[in-house]
Protein backbone atom coordinates (compact mmCIF):
# COMPACT_ATOMS: atom_id res chain seq x y z
CA UNK A 1 0.00 0.00 0.00
CA UNK A 2 2.78 1.95 0.54
CA UNK A 3 4.77 1.49 -2.28
CA UNK A 4 1.35 2.41 -4.23
CA UNK A 5 1.11 5.68 -2.53
CA UNK A 6 4.81 6.83 -3.24
CA UNK A 7 3.90 6.00 -6.87
CA UNK A 8 0.84 8.77 -6.93
CA UNK A 9 2.77 10.97 -5.07
CA UNK A 10 5.92 11.00 -7.02
CA UNK A 11 3.63 12.40 -9.64
CA UNK A 12 2.95 15.51 -7.72
CA UNK A 13 6.56 15.73 -6.52
CA UNK A 14 8.67 18.82 -8.02
CA UNK A 15 11.67 20.64 -6.59
CA UNK A 16 10.64 22.80 -3.65
CA UNK A 17 10.64 26.37 -4.42
CA UNK A 18 10.03 29.51 -3.19
CA UNK A 19 9.59 32.39 -5.20
CA UNK A 20 9.61 34.48 -2.08
CA UNK A 21 13.09 32.83 -0.38
CA UNK A 22 15.08 35.07 1.42
CA UNK A 23 18.86 34.61 1.37
CA UNK A 24 22.15 36.95 2.34
CA UNK A 25 21.41 38.42 5.74
CA UNK A 26 19.89 36.44 8.80
CA UNK A 27 18.31 39.42 10.04
CA UNK A 28 14.89 38.78 8.74
CA UNK A 29 15.56 34.67 8.93
CA UNK A 30 16.40 32.55 5.84
CA UNK A 31 14.67 29.86 3.57
CA UNK A 32 15.34 26.54 2.92
CA UNK A 33 12.37 25.22 0.44
CA UNK A 34 9.61 24.79 2.75
CA UNK A 35 11.95 25.76 5.74
CA UNK A 36 11.73 29.55 7.12
CA UNK A 37 14.05 29.63 10.23
CA UNK A 38 15.77 32.08 12.35
CA UNK A 39 18.18 29.97 14.63
CA UNK A 40 18.75 32.63 16.86
CA UNK A 41 17.99 36.54 17.93
CA UNK A 42 17.79 38.64 21.09
CA UNK A 43 14.44 39.71 23.02
CA UNK A 44 14.64 42.04 26.11
CA UNK A 45 14.73 38.77 28.43
CA UNK A 46 16.87 36.72 26.59
CA UNK A 47 17.20 34.82 23.57
CA UNK A 48 15.18 33.15 21.11
CA UNK A 49 15.02 30.92 18.00
CA UNK A 50 11.76 30.74 15.65
CA UNK A 51 11.10 28.30 12.32
CA UNK A 52 8.41 27.50 10.48
CA UNK A 53 7.82 24.65 7.72
CA UNK A 54 4.66 25.12 5.49
CA UNK A 55 2.51 21.83 4.61
CA UNK A 56 -0.40 23.49 3.06
CA UNK A 57 -0.33 25.47 -0.46
CA UNK A 58 -0.93 28.47 1.51
CA UNK A 59 0.90 28.80 4.91
CA UNK A 60 -1.90 28.81 7.29
CA UNK A 61 0.12 29.35 10.25
CA UNK A 62 1.52 32.86 11.25
CA UNK A 63 3.88 33.91 13.73
CA UNK A 64 5.69 37.20 15.40
CA UNK A 65 7.71 37.72 18.30
CA UNK A 66 8.00 41.85 18.99
CA UNK A 67 10.15 42.56 22.06
CA UNK A 68 10.27 46.33 23.55
CA UNK A 69 7.56 48.37 24.29
CA UNK A 70 3.63 47.13 24.72
CA UNK A 71 2.18 50.54 24.57
CA UNK A 72 2.23 53.92 22.64
CA UNK A 73 3.26 55.39 25.72
CA UNK A 74 7.01 56.38 26.68
CA UNK A 75 6.16 55.63 30.46
CA UNK A 76 4.05 51.98 29.40
CA UNK A 77 4.62 48.67 29.71
CA UNK A 78 8.05 47.26 28.05
CA UNK A 79 8.63 43.07 27.67
CA UNK A 80 8.25 40.52 24.92
CA UNK A 81 5.10 39.57 22.72
CA UNK A 82 5.33 36.08 21.17
CA UNK A 83 1.93 35.12 18.98
CA UNK A 84 1.37 31.63 17.31
CA UNK A 85 -1.78 31.78 14.56
CA UNK A 86 -2.37 28.70 13.13
CA UNK A 87 -5.00 28.92 11.05
CA UNK A 88 -7.72 26.80 9.47
CA UNK A 89 -10.10 26.63 6.24
CA UNK A 90 -7.26 29.39 4.61
CA UNK A 91 -4.63 31.42 5.40
CA UNK A 92 -6.75 34.83 5.44
CA UNK A 93 -7.43 35.02 9.66
CA UNK A 94 -3.81 34.30 10.96
CA UNK A 95 -2.84 37.10 8.63
CA UNK A 96 -5.50 39.37 9.79
CA UNK A 97 -4.32 38.51 13.28
CA UNK A 98 -0.66 38.86 12.56
CA UNK A 99 -1.15 42.60 11.37
CA UNK A 100 -3.94 43.56 14.19
CA UNK A 101 -3.33 41.68 17.76
CA UNK A 102 -0.35 43.54 18.52
CA UNK A 103 -1.67 46.70 17.46
CA UNK A 104 -4.54 46.04 19.66
CA UNK A 105 -2.79 45.07 22.44
CA UNK A 106 -0.49 48.05 22.25
CA UNK A 107 -3.84 50.29 22.11
CA UNK A 108 -5.32 48.87 25.78
CA UNK A 109 -1.99 48.75 26.88
CA UNK A 110 -1.85 52.40 26.61
CA UNK A 111 -5.62 53.09 28.12
CA UNK A 112 -4.40 51.81 31.64
CA UNK A 113 -0.78 52.52 30.96
CA UNK A 114 -0.35 48.69 31.76
CA UNK A 115 -0.07 45.00 31.33
CA UNK A 116 -2.82 42.98 32.21
CA UNK A 117 -5.26 39.69 31.60
CA UNK A 118 -7.97 42.59 30.53
CA UNK A 119 -5.60 43.69 28.63
CA UNK A 120 -5.41 40.78 26.74
CA UNK A 121 -8.75 40.15 26.67
CA UNK A 122 -9.82 43.25 24.89
CA UNK A 123 -7.55 42.52 22.43
CA UNK A 124 -8.65 39.90 21.52
CA UNK A 125 -12.17 41.21 21.08
CA UNK A 126 -11.05 43.51 19.07
CA UNK A 127 -9.40 41.63 16.77
CA UNK A 128 -12.50 39.23 16.05
CA UNK A 129 -14.48 42.33 15.44
CA UNK A 130 -12.18 43.47 13.16
CA UNK A 131 -12.09 40.67 11.21
CA UNK A 132 -15.96 40.40 11.31
CA UNK A 133 -16.00 43.53 9.82
CA UNK A 134 -13.66 42.02 6.54
CA UNK A 135 -16.25 39.28 6.63
CA UNK A 136 -18.99 41.42 6.30
CA UNK A 137 -17.44 43.70 3.35
CA UNK A 138 -16.15 40.67 1.67
CA UNK A 139 -19.24 38.01 2.15
CA UNK A 140 -20.89 39.01 -1.37
CA UNK A 141 -17.92 38.32 -3.32
CA UNK A 142 -16.40 35.83 -1.32
CA UNK A 143 -18.48 34.10 0.95
CA UNK A 144 -16.23 31.56 1.64
CA UNK A 145 -14.23 33.71 4.25
CA UNK A 146 -17.27 32.87 6.49
CA UNK A 147 -15.55 29.55 6.96
CA UNK A 148 -11.75 30.76 7.28
CA UNK A 149 -10.54 30.78 11.55
CA UNK A 150 -7.16 30.61 13.40
CA UNK A 151 -6.16 29.52 16.85
CA UNK A 152 -4.35 32.41 18.32
CA UNK A 153 -1.74 31.51 21.23
CA UNK A 154 -0.15 34.51 22.91
CA UNK A 155 2.57 35.11 25.92
CA UNK A 156 3.40 38.39 26.95
CA UNK A 157 6.59 38.98 29.10
CA UNK A 158 6.63 41.80 31.19
CA UNK A 159 7.86 42.68 34.59
CA UNK A 160 8.57 39.43 35.75
CA UNK A 161 5.52 38.15 34.75
CA UNK A 162 4.27 35.46 32.05
CA UNK A 163 1.00 36.50 30.13
CA UNK A 164 -0.53 33.42 28.53
CA UNK A 165 -3.85 33.94 26.56
CA UNK A 166 -5.28 30.93 24.41
CA UNK A 167 -8.13 30.08 22.11
CA UNK A 168 -7.86 26.68 19.96
CA UNK A 169 -5.34 23.90 20.23
CA UNK A 170 -1.76 25.95 19.70
CA UNK A 171 0.32 25.19 22.85
CA UNK A 172 3.06 26.81 25.05
CA UNK A 173 5.04 24.81 27.73
CA UNK A 174 8.20 25.63 30.20
CA UNK A 175 11.39 24.26 30.67
CA UNK A 176 11.85 24.24 34.40
CA UNK A 177 14.85 23.43 35.80
CA UNK A 178 14.55 21.20 38.82
CA UNK A 179 17.51 21.80 41.13
CA UNK A 180 16.80 18.63 43.18
CA UNK A 181 17.70 16.44 40.63
CA UNK A 182 19.45 18.38 37.72
CA UNK A 183 16.37 17.48 35.58
CA UNK A 184 14.26 19.79 33.34
CA UNK A 185 10.31 19.21 33.30
CA UNK A 186 8.01 20.13 30.92
CA UNK A 187 5.41 22.34 32.57
CA UNK A 188 2.22 22.92 30.27
CA UNK A 189 1.01 26.57 30.97
CA UNK A 190 -1.93 26.71 28.27
CA UNK A 191 -5.64 25.06 28.29
CA UNK A 192 -6.50 23.79 24.85
CA UNK A 193 -10.17 24.22 23.31
CA UNK A 194 -10.45 21.11 21.16
CA UNK A 195 -13.18 18.80 21.61
CA UNK A 196 -11.02 15.48 21.31
CA UNK A 197 -10.34 16.08 24.82
CA UNK A 198 -13.28 14.93 27.49
CA UNK A 199 -13.69 17.66 29.74
CA UNK A 200 -14.09 19.82 26.62
CA UNK A 201 -16.34 18.64 25.11
CA UNK A 202 -18.42 18.28 28.27
CA UNK A 203 -18.16 21.69 29.12
CA UNK A 204 -19.44 22.66 25.32
CA UNK A 205 -22.35 20.52 25.97
CA UNK A 206 -23.04 22.16 29.20
CA UNK A 207 -22.92 25.45 27.29
CA UNK A 208 -25.57 24.01 24.53
CA UNK A 209 -28.09 21.39 26.62
CA UNK A 210 -30.89 21.90 24.38
CA UNK A 211 -28.37 20.64 21.37
CA UNK A 212 -27.83 16.99 21.15
CA UNK A 213 -25.46 16.89 18.35
CA UNK A 214 -23.13 19.58 19.71
CA UNK A 215 -20.60 17.65 19.26
CA UNK A 216 -20.44 14.96 17.14
CA UNK A 217 -17.45 12.05 16.26
CA UNK A 218 -16.96 11.36 12.84
CA UNK A 219 -14.52 9.16 11.39
CA UNK A 220 -13.04 8.50 14.58
CA UNK A 221 -12.57 12.53 15.02
CA UNK A 222 -14.66 14.32 17.44
CA UNK A 223 -16.23 17.55 15.57
CA UNK A 224 -17.91 20.79 16.76
CA UNK A 225 -21.34 20.38 14.85
CA UNK A 226 -19.08 17.55 12.96
CA UNK A 227 -17.39 20.38 11.12
CA UNK A 228 -14.62 21.73 13.07
CA UNK A 229 -11.79 20.07 16.15
CA UNK A 230 -11.70 23.30 18.03
CA UNK A 231 -14.53 25.28 19.85
CA UNK A 232 -12.42 28.83 20.09
CA UNK A 233 -10.91 30.31 17.47
CA UNK A 234 -11.10 34.01 16.03
CA UNK A 235 -12.80 33.74 12.82
CA UNK A 236 -15.33 30.88 11.79
CA UNK A 237 -18.04 33.50 11.76
CA UNK A 238 -20.25 31.00 10.03
CA UNK A 239 -20.51 29.24 13.61
CA UNK A 240 -20.82 32.51 15.18
CA UNK A 241 -23.68 34.24 13.79
CA UNK A 242 -26.51 32.91 11.73
CA UNK A 243 -26.39 35.58 9.29
CA UNK A 244 -23.43 34.12 7.75
CA UNK A 245 -24.41 30.08 7.88
CA UNK A 246 -26.58 30.26 4.66
CA UNK A 247 -26.26 30.98 1.16
CA UNK A 248 -24.04 31.52 -0.50
CA UNK A 249 -21.70 29.35 1.68
CA UNK A 250 -20.96 26.03 0.31
CA UNK A 251 -23.00 23.71 1.54
CA UNK A 252 -20.94 21.41 3.78
CA UNK A 253 -20.51 24.49 5.87
CA UNK A 254 -23.83 24.85 6.45
CA UNK A 255 -25.98 24.17 9.53
CA UNK A 256 -29.93 22.29 9.02
CA UNK A 257 -31.22 24.26 11.85
CA UNK A 258 -30.47 28.10 12.35
CA UNK A 259 -28.71 28.75 15.92
CA UNK A 260 -29.84 31.53 18.42
CA UNK A 261 -26.39 31.79 19.94
CA UNK A 262 -22.89 31.66 19.24
CA UNK A 263 -21.82 27.79 18.71
CA UNK A 264 -17.67 28.71 19.10
CA UNK A 265 -15.96 31.30 21.09
CA UNK A 266 -13.41 33.82 20.89
CA UNK A 267 -12.77 34.22 24.51
CA UNK A 268 -9.02 33.35 25.22
CA UNK A 269 -7.87 31.45 28.53
CA UNK A 270 -5.76 33.53 29.96
CA UNK A 271 -3.19 32.64 33.27
CA UNK A 272 -0.69 35.12 35.01
CA UNK A 273 2.06 33.85 36.78
CA UNK A 274 5.25 35.53 37.94
CA UNK A 275 8.79 34.21 36.38
CA UNK A 276 10.93 32.00 38.68
CA UNK A 277 14.93 31.83 38.21
CA UNK A 278 14.74 28.16 37.55
CA UNK A 279 12.48 28.60 34.86
CA UNK A 280 14.45 28.09 31.92
CA UNK A 281 12.66 28.79 28.26
CA UNK A 282 9.34 28.42 26.89
CA UNK A 283 7.96 26.68 23.68
CA UNK A 284 5.17 28.24 21.58
CA UNK A 285 4.16 25.68 18.81
CA UNK A 286 0.86 24.96 16.40
CA UNK A 287 -0.21 21.66 17.48
CA UNK A 288 1.83 20.33 14.25
CA UNK A 289 4.74 19.44 16.13
CA UNK A 290 2.35 18.66 19.31
CA UNK A 291 0.72 16.23 16.79
CA UNK A 292 4.42 14.29 17.00
CA UNK A 293 6.03 15.12 20.22
CA UNK A 294 5.09 14.73 23.36
CA UNK A 295 5.69 18.28 26.09
CA UNK A 296 8.69 16.88 27.76
CA UNK A 297 10.15 15.19 24.31
CA UNK A 298 10.18 18.52 23.38
CA UNK A 299 11.71 20.35 26.06
CA UNK A 300 14.74 17.53 26.29
CA UNK A 301 15.16 18.29 22.70
CA UNK A 302 15.44 21.86 23.58
CA UNK A 303 17.74 21.08 26.89
CA UNK A 304 19.89 18.71 25.23
CA UNK A 305 20.95 20.97 22.46
CA UNK A 306 22.68 24.45 21.63
CA UNK A 307 20.40 27.50 21.30
CA UNK A 308 21.16 28.07 18.29
CA UNK A 309 18.70 26.92 15.86
CA UNK A 310 17.30 24.61 18.71
CA UNK A 311 13.77 25.74 16.97
CA UNK A 312 14.25 24.04 13.70
CA UNK A 313 15.75 21.07 15.18
CA UNK A 314 12.54 20.65 16.73
CA UNK A 315 10.88 20.91 13.24
CA UNK A 316 12.87 18.35 12.11
CA UNK A 317 12.07 16.03 14.83
CA UNK A 318 8.70 16.48 14.16
CA UNK A 319 8.95 16.00 10.30
CA UNK A 320 11.36 12.89 11.32
CA UNK A 321 8.37 11.71 13.13
CA UNK A 322 6.12 11.86 10.82
CA UNK A 323 7.89 10.17 8.10
CA UNK A 324 8.63 7.21 10.07
CA UNK A 325 4.88 6.72 11.27
CA UNK A 326 4.17 6.73 7.29
CA UNK A 327 7.50 4.36 7.11
CA UNK A 328 9.47 6.85 4.97
CA UNK A 329 12.81 8.03 5.09
CA UNK A 330 12.88 12.01 6.25
CA UNK A 331 15.17 12.52 3.18
CA UNK A 332 12.04 11.59 0.85
CA UNK A 333 9.38 13.35 2.64
CA UNK A 334 11.54 16.71 2.68
CA UNK A 335 11.51 16.52 -0.87
CA UNK A 336 7.25 16.78 -1.17
CA UNK A 337 6.38 19.70 -2.04
CA UNK A 338 3.29 22.00 -0.66
CA UNK A 339 0.07 20.89 -0.81
CA UNK A 340 1.08 17.44 -1.18
CA UNK A 341 3.14 17.19 2.10
CA UNK A 342 -0.23 17.79 3.70
CA UNK A 343 -0.75 14.72 3.79
CA UNK A 344 2.16 13.80 5.40
CA UNK A 345 2.15 16.50 8.21
CA UNK A 346 0.44 20.00 8.83
CA UNK A 347 2.20 23.55 8.93
CA UNK A 348 4.40 23.31 11.65
CA UNK A 349 5.48 26.88 13.42
CA UNK A 350 7.91 26.54 16.81
CA UNK A 351 9.19 29.87 18.95
CA UNK A 352 11.50 29.11 21.51
CA UNK A 353 12.14 31.99 23.91
CA UNK A 354 14.75 31.30 26.60
CA UNK A 355 14.69 33.21 29.82
CA UNK A 356 17.63 34.62 31.20
CA UNK A 357 16.30 35.69 34.96
CA UNK A 358 18.93 38.70 35.36
CA UNK A 359 17.15 40.37 32.25
CA UNK A 360 13.99 39.87 33.43
CA UNK A 361 14.85 41.40 37.25
CA UNK A 362 15.47 44.25 35.81
CA UNK A 363 12.96 44.71 32.96
CA UNK A 364 11.23 47.73 34.59
CA UNK A 365 15.03 49.66 34.03
CA UNK A 366 16.59 47.71 31.10
CA UNK A 367 15.31 48.84 27.60
CA UNK A 368 17.37 46.91 25.59
CA UNK A 369 16.63 47.31 21.52
CA UNK A 370 13.07 46.79 19.96
CA UNK A 371 12.46 44.01 17.49
CA UNK A 372 9.79 43.12 15.21
CA UNK A 373 9.96 39.81 13.60
CA UNK A 374 7.47 37.51 11.74
CA UNK A 375 8.30 34.00 10.76
CA UNK A 376 7.36 32.51 7.70
CA UNK A 377 9.18 34.98 5.31
CA UNK A 378 8.05 37.00 2.67
CA UNK A 379 4.37 35.57 2.66
CA UNK A 380 1.90 37.14 0.21
CA UNK A 381 0.67 40.25 1.66
CA UNK A 382 -1.81 40.37 3.95
CA UNK A 383 -2.93 43.58 4.05
CA UNK A 384 -5.59 43.40 1.28
CA UNK A 385 -8.10 42.37 3.96
CA UNK A 386 -8.08 45.42 6.15
CA UNK A 387 -10.96 47.13 5.80
CA UNK A 388 -11.27 50.25 4.55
Amino acid sequence: MLVTLMNLLRACWRPSSNRHARTGSDVSGRQDGLLWYKDTGQHVNGEFSMAVVQANNLLEDQCQIESGPLSFLDSGPYGTFVGVYDGHGGPETARYINDHLFQNLKRFASEQNSMSADVLKKAYEATEDGFFSVVTKQWPVKPQIAAVGSCCLVGVICGGMLYVANVGDSRVVLGKHVKATGEVLAVQLSAEHNVSIESVRKELQSMHPEDRHIVVLKHNVWRVKGLIQVCRSIGDAYLKKQEFNREPLYAKFRLREPFHKPILSSEPSISVQPLQPHDQFLIFASDGLWEHLTNQEAVDIVHNSPRNGCARKLIRAALQEAAKKREMRYSDLKKIDRGVRRHFHDDITVIVVFLDSSLISRASTHRGPALSLRGGGAAIRSNTLTPT
